[in-house]
């Protein structure tokens, strides 16, 4: 016993973690007193060990308890010590600037929502797995509509009883769901993954769209005019921004129209605003009536218009990237040229671009 107050006066006693240390090693390393009495218990007969093991066990417990409070007290006290003594400059420069930056999908998104939020639309979200239901029939299309086919759509394994479901070929099924809970009038912009199966230098098997919709009474193609030119100069941030609408078909719109912008050729590539041609941007139309009344609504009380448009499109117009497999390659050289500033937010004021 004489070993183990020893021991007990020594951990009580140690001012540091390395002195401690030293008494833990004399004590319960490989060649520590309690490390012997254990080997000890191999050489003794049963009866002997019945006795004696126990003894040995509580010996090595009581130190080993010891050694940990001590340890505890001895980090307590050094943080104690450091929070004390130590001060940070927070006027000081960073050692190093961060490396990370904002994928442009995100900061297109960012910039967005900020533009419709001027405008007065929420953002409302869906499931990206969602039921036939809501991705196919509640947007007007029949059963034979080519969308639905297993070559252009990603079908989830069936389970007995439930509703068939897909990932959503759009975010087009947000806007049921909206109608349905949060009502009428209504103005959203729904953001988000989308999935179909097509890859190539301008589609992906998952890709990123915004939709549109605003629900009220007596609205016509003349606000969705307004809108979509008002967005798309905040978004692209000039004013020379003409539009055209060419009559169109989508199921869940009628009448429907895609919406071309101008554009000027610069340095071997379109830019939107100018005249030397046209190119699609957009896809828009007014709510058919049929998909007002699936989602509870009175076509005969409530119109409305809807747009939709790839979120990747439009960085890729705005910020001159010509290959859309690039965003989703994690290429560690391409994020730092096309990435953003955690800092840069996008603000009406100071431009959403910046």
């Amino acid at each position: 016993m004489s070993d183990l107050n020893t021991t007990l006066r020594q951990i009580a006693a140690a001012v540091d973690l390395q002195t401690l240390d030293g008494a833990r090693v004399a004590a319960l390393g490989k060649s520590g007193w309690v490390t012997a009495l254990l080997k000890t218990l191999g050489q003794l007969s049963p009866e002997e060990r019945q006795t004696r093991g126990p003894e040995i066990q509580g010996i090595r417990s009581r130190v080993a308890e010891a050694i940990a409070e001590r340890k505890e007290q001895l980090e307590a006290a050094e943080l104690e010590r450091k929070l004390a003594t130590e001060r940070v400059d927070l006027s000081l420069p960073a050692v190093e600037r961060p490396t990370g930056s904002v994928h442009p999908v995100s900061q297109v998104m960012e910039e967005l929502a900020e533009i419709f939020a001027d405008l007065g639309f929420a953002v409302a979200e869906g499931p990206e797995i969602e039921t036939d239901w809501y991705n196919f029939t509640a947007l007007n299309m029949p059963e034979s509509h080519p969308a639905r086919a297993m070559h252009d759509t990603f079908y989830c394994e069936p389970r007995d009883g439930e509703p068939a479901r897909v990932l959503r070929t759009h975010t087009s099924p947000v806007q049921i769901r909206a109608m349905q809970s949060i009502g009428t009038p209504l103005r959203i912009i729904a953001p988000g993954r989308v999935y179909r199966s097509d890859s190539d230098a301008t589609h992906t098997p998952m890709f990123h769209q915004i939709e549109g919709l605003v629900i009220d009474r007596a609205i016509h193609m003349g606000h969705l005019k307004w809108t979509l030119e008002t967005f798309l100069k905040a978004f692209f941030e000039r004013e020379d921004i003409v539009l055209r609408l060419r009559p169109s078909y989508f199921p869940f719109t009628e009448p429907s129209a895609e919406v071309d912008v101008g554009y000027s050729q610069e340095k071997g590539r379109r830019v939107v605003g100018g005249s030397d041609g046209w190119m699609e941007v957009l896809g828009s139309g007014m709510v058919h009536p049929k998909v007002i009344a699936a989602a509870g609504l009175d076509p005969d009380e409530w119109q409305g218009f809807a747009f939709g448009t790839g979120v990747d499109r439009l960085a890729m117009l705005k910020y001159g990237m010509d290959d859309l497999r690039a965003f989703f390659d994690g290429d560690i050289r391409w994020l730092k040229h096309y990435g953003f500033s955690a800092l840069a937010v996008p603000t009406l004021s100071q431009g959403v671009g910046a």
